[in-house]
């Protein structure tokens, strides 16, 4: 009885602790870690959150950008941190959950050792075709694709890439073969399916500029549902059902940061996503705002590790 008594004494006090953590957070400078090199889309969603969540807490808010191995190197940096807010980690899911697949003896679990904080954004890929393509739906670039087995090509920005990815998907969900044209980078993919070298790609959000100009045509984005980002064109998951591909960023945490704290960074970034400027300026970067409780990103993440981790397995992806 008396142990019990010592528990129940124990756990009170952790709880006070708790409390009091998240009533005094942030106690100084927070570090957002970003896994990407500097003036991308994801550090400029880091960089708009972290401005308007160090003015609501009148504490400094800072950027560092981590970049390298797959993402693992800002991962492990922030998984092995002090629990207690100051340290963050923007990430998209995907990426994470795609390292975690193709990177063996990690120091840390994909899932297990953060704690899932708020989502920040999502954006579609897009399914271009070159003008050239005698398909101007996703129904007719399969039925194309089952008529000529391994003979539409197209690019990605890598494989391993989401891009990459979610064209193995598309086959794979509908019993299709393409044959994967590798590329460093999105810039020199685009370049490739503009000149006509390969057939389709599943782009982000730089080739709106294309799209408009006539030079690609988009099929379809990979959201479940339509976006205001890519105006009157439909998803894959219309013509193929259960289709979901975002490209998402999110905030996590090291593992047993107190809820507490978790709450108020998850309010503060979710109260500066529903202003008229953070959304406007995530719409430049190709984003949309995506707000949501740290139990909803939390099951996003562990569902994304485990659809990843699924599809690298199936389609055989390697390090290069």
């Amino acid at each position: 009885m008396h142990r019990w008594k010592r528990l129940v004494s124990t756990l009170a006090v952790l709880a006070a602790a708790s409390a009091a953590l998240g009533q005094t957070f942030p106690s100084k400078p927070v570090r957002i870690i970003v896994p990407f090199p500097p003036g991308g889309s994801a550090d400029a969603s880091a960089r708009i959150v972290a401005e308007k969540t160090s003015e609501e807490w009148k504490q400094a808010v800072l950027v560092e950008n981590k970049p390298g191995a797959g993402t693992t190197i800002a991962a492990a940096f922030v998984a092995g941190s002090p629990p207690d807010g100051h340290v963050l980690y923007l990430t998209g899911p995907i990426s994470h959950a795609v390292s975690a697949a193709l990177y063996k003896n990690l120091s840390y679990d994909a899932v297990s050792s953060f704690a899932a904080v708020a989502r920040v954004a999502t954006a579609p890929f897009i399914l271009v075709v070159h003008p050239s393509v005698k398909a101007n739906s996703v129904q007719e670039l399969i039925a194309l694709a089952r008529t000529r087995p391994g003979a539409l090509t197209y690019a990605s920005s890598g494989s391993g890439a989401a891009p990459h990815l979610a064209a193995e998907m598309l086959a794979s969900m509908t019993g299709t073969k393409f044959v994967h044209v590798p590329f460093k980078g999105t810039a020199p993919a685009l370049v490739a399916l503009l000149g006509g070298q390969v057939d389709f790609q599943i782009a982000d959000v730089a080739a709106l500029p294309h799209i408009r100009a006539g030079k690609l045509r988009a099929l379809a984005v990979t959201t479940a549902g339509p976006t205001v980002l890519v105006p009157g064109v439909p998803t894959v998951a219309e013509s193929v059902p259960g289709f979901d591909v975002p490209s998402a960023t999110g905030i996590l945490a090291p593992a047993g940061t107190p809820r507490e704290v978790v709450a108020k960074i998850n309010a503060a970034i979710n109260r500066a996503l529903a202003t008229e400027d953070v959304r406007r300026r995530l719409n430049a970067q190709g984003f949309e705002p995506a707000p949501a409780t740290p139990e909803e990103f939390g099951a996003f993440l562990a569902s994304e590790v485990r659809k990843y981790a699924r599809v690298v397995q199936e389609a055989g992806v390697r390090l290069d």
